[in-house]
């Protein structure tokens, strides 16, 4: 039986038209090769976004370590440091003086001072005579970010802050135009700048 008429004719151009459709052998491995091709010189380019996008972070937290140091030393009136690679590598730590500017404590320049378990996060206790009530937690940089230049900065109630320049206490002011804090990831740099006025600025 033959058939015949619009309707059948519409329905043999549809399948027809299916049967035509589709991609050769070569158009797939062409495509296949292409996206090969993309997926290599992309991938490097993606790690090295990926890769800045850490070290940024990684400075945007030491920036807001170094600016909680800062308001802690006002708001609480007393002296407090920022120190780096303490107690470990890559790792770093706000710290209230045990003693004070003029007459610092046996403990406040050494790397145990950072030790959480000596001086647990939260203090024990809120006594003045029993400091440090301020530290806080102990940070640490990702694996693949490190310092490469750093110095403890010491904040004062107030606001200012300060460097061990010239193994003198109480230390001085940071000189102007202010000292870098450097974090590096696969050659590249992220720096903080703090200048004596206690002002703290993440660099470009």
């Amino acid at each position: 039986m033959t058939l015949s008429g619009p309707r059948f004719a519409v329905w043999g151009a549809v399948v027809k038209s299916f049967g035509q459709s589709g991609f050769s052998l070569i158009e797939l491995l062409m495509v296949t090769a292409l996206v090969a091709i993309v997926s290599v010189i992309g991938m490097p380019l993606l790690g090295q976004i990926s890769g800045t996008i850490e070290l940024g972070e990684a400075a945007r937290q030491v920036e807001r370590e170094l600016q909680s140091a800062r308001m802690a030393a006002v708001s609480a009136n007393q002296p407090v440091r920022v120190m780096f690679n303490c107690p470990a590598a890559g790792q770093y730590r706000l710290v209230e003086l045990i003693g004070t500017p003029s007459v610092p404590a046996a403990a406040d320049g050494v790397v145990g001072r950072c030790s959480a378990t000596t001086y647990p996060f939260p203090a024990p206790d809120n006594n003045p005579i029993t400091r440090p009530n301020n530290d806080g937690p102990l940070r640490s940089l990702s694996a693949l970010v490190t310092f490469t230049t750093v110095t403890t900065i010491e904040f004062w109630p107030d606001g200012t802050a300060h460097t061990n320049t010239g193994a003198i206490n109480p230390w001085p002011p940071i000189a102007s135009p202010g000292t870098n804090i450097i974090l590096t990831r696969y050659g590249k740099t992220r720096s903080i700048l703090v200048n004596g006025i206690g002002k703290i600025q993440l660099l470009p």
